[in-house]
């Protein structure tokens, strides 16, 4: 490789090579092609490729690599690390290639890479079907699933990497590989929770399932460890149709939770039931049982639409810092730490989340994908999000803290779309006994590592 000085002349070229539009310093729309949703990562790459084909994402890699620049891969842009984007390199930019195609009779359906969950739902709805993705609609679909992909049909269905059966990526030499279960199985697997560190996958086909109405919405309650005990052993004994994420926050300022509630710490059943709509009312009355109920959104809609609920309260250029841990338990000391930190939740944005991730997702093997945490029962999001830059050292040092009091209580390891800058110290045990596979892979397919701008496996 060798390194250019000037990057306005490697631009030229790339403009030359690509049929997506490149975007530089001095364009009117570079402070556009910059931003990525999470505002506290303000980095200025020196160019931008804004792809709309598997050959513009060619052009882009190789040229990053000739020219010695750093490269980031962007889809949905929702990186709490901010990932999708870097000083002084190249920017590949997925967005503008979301198209998907479902075949009905197959039940599988084929995305491209900048396609967000919101895109994909949409798409498999009309046929009735779904595969589990995400809790917000505008998370883009490659991201979640290279690391895992959490969401509410997790219990039932399983992971979003467990319903990947096939992908399309463009590796750090620039050519295009296919991969599933038979061919180049190994980069099958390691994509398969493996993160971004293999290539950009520039197309993802999934495995769907007959989804189309769910009941499903929010429950509320005083923030109260008896209601985690109680959500606790609601999880232990509910069908896996029954997918609930129990959320810490301070009461959101919507209609169905009272004026006298907005703003002060609560706990939620974040509720996804996608079982018969006769069964709603007993669903309900677990929900009910949990403690007393101070607010409640819930009701049958379209799958797509729970995906929608926090979009609103959620839109990109906040600011945010995360942490995150796998347990085979909820313990009382867990519950102990979340409703002291709950009750201090630095702002009205910031929350934690409980994701259960049991049933469908103990019947893959903890080998038999690069997700390696298949014994952990509950997954633990946490963290500060803002919207005043002044507030960043609060937030970020109530969530550090709150990491710190939590770490006694769960395991090692960590899901890794929840990890920051900071957690690269944590790669190794976020990959438990799948780490030395992984590095076997990354050496194939990316000796120098560059794509290196993520919870990295170093070569």
């Amino acid at each position: 490789m060798t390194t250019t000085t000037n990057p306005q002349t490697t631009a030229d070229t790339l403009r030359g090579a690509v049929r997506g539009t490149v975007v530089t310093r001095g364009d009117p729309s570079y402070d556009e092609a910059r931003r990525v949703y999470n505002a506290l990562h303000d980095r200025r790459p020196a160019v931008v490729v804004h792809a709309v084909d598997a050959g513009d994402v060619i052009a882009a890699v190789l040229h990053a690599r000739e020219h010695g620049l750093p490269l980031a891969v962007r889809g949905g842009s929702h990186s709490v690390a901010g990932f999708g984007t870097v000083d002084d390199g190249l920017v590949v930019d997925l967005s503008r290639m979301r198209g998907v195609r479902v075949d009905p009779e197959a039940r599988t359906a084929r995305a491209e890479g900048g396609a967000t969950w919101g895109d994909f739902n949409h798409a498999t709805h009309a046929f009735g079907l779904a595969t589990t993705g995400g809790v917000v609609s505008s998370t883009g679909i490659g991201g979640l699933t290279l690391g895992g992909g959490m969401g509410h049909l997790a219990r039932r269905y399983g992971l979003s990497c467990d319903n990947l059966i096939a992908a399309d990526v463009v590796t750090a030499e620039g050519t295009l590989v296919s991969c599933d279960a038979d061919r180049n199985a190994d980069l099958f697997w390691a994509l398969r929770g493996g993160g971004g560190n293999f290539g950009v996958a520039v197309s993802l086909a999934y495995r769907l399932h007959p989804v189309t109405d769910v009941f499903g919405g929010l429950s509320c309650y005083p923030l109260d460890g008896d209601v985690a005990r109680a959500w606790r052993e609601l999880i232990a004994d509910s069908p896996e149709e029954l997918n609930s994420i129990l959320v810490l926050a301070l009461g959101p300022e919507e209609p169905f939770l009272p004026e006298r509630w907005h703003g002060r710490p609560i706990c939620a059943a974040f509720t996804c039931f996608s079982g018969p709509e006769a069964e709603d009312e007993k669903v309900l009355a677990r929900l009910d049982g949990l403690g007393p109920v101070i607010g409640r959104f819930m009701e049958r809609m379209p799958y797509p639409v729970i995906n929608t609920l926090f979009d609103e309260q959620l839109p990109a250029g906040l600011y945010h810092y995360w942490k995150g841990n796998f347990s085979r338990e909820l313990s009382d000391g867990a519950i102990a730490v979340h409703t002291e930190y709950g009750a201090t939740m630095p702002s009205l944005e910031s929350d934690t989340a409980i994701f259960p991730i049991d049933g469908a997702c103990h019947r893959v093997g903890p080998e038999e994908t690069a997700f390696a945490y298949r014994d952990a029962v509950f997954s633990h999001s946490f963290g500060g999000t803002w919207t005043d830059p002044a507030d960043s050292d609060r937030n970020i040092a109530w969530t550090r803290a709150y990491d710190t009091a939590l770490r006694p209580h769960t395991q090692e390891g960590g899901y890794v779309n929840f990890m920051d800058t900071d957690d690269q110290n944590r790669v190794r045990v976020n990959y438990r006994q799948n780490y030395d596979r992984l590095r076997t892979v990354k050496r194939r397919y990316d000796p120098d590592n560059v794509f290196r701008l993520n919870q990295n496996i170093a070569p």
